[in-house]
């Protein structure tokens, strides 16, 4: 089952730690009941938990949920520290973290607004 999703509208990324026993149900209670987003919706959720060497994405894709487990060989991901925040994540962004690296890259030329001249 691959996939290409960058094309999906929206990719949250839960911060902080999340049990990782929780499922689909568990996950998506969770997206709805504590940050009071649509687990429906064209969006990417992205948990993980204490360890920060593991994590898991869940998607709806039209007809059911999909998730998605990883667990790394050798690493950890670079996950923001806030229980009680989501981040709304640029694709560049997602890439950023599931490399390893901060979802802020200090040196990393950001895009501009439009200026007037």
């Amino acid at each position: 089952m691959k996939q290409d999703y960058t094309s999906v509208k929206n990719i949250y990324i839960i911060c902080g730690k999340t049990d990782m026993r929780k499922g689909i149900d568990g996950l998506a209670t969770l997206i709805q009941d504590s940050f009071e987003l649509d687990p429906y919706s064209d969006s990417i959720f992205l948990f993980a938990g204490g360890s920060k060497d593991r994590y898991k994405c869940l998607y709806f894709d039209g007809n059911g949920f999909a998730m998605l487990y990883k667990r790394l060989d050798n690493g950890k991901l670079q996950w923001p520290r806030n229980e009680r925040e989501v981040r709304n994540l640029s694709q560049q962004e997602l890439r950023w973290l599931l490399e390893g690296l901060s979802i802020q890259q200090p040196k990393a030329i950001r895009s501009s607004s439009k200026g007037i001249f």
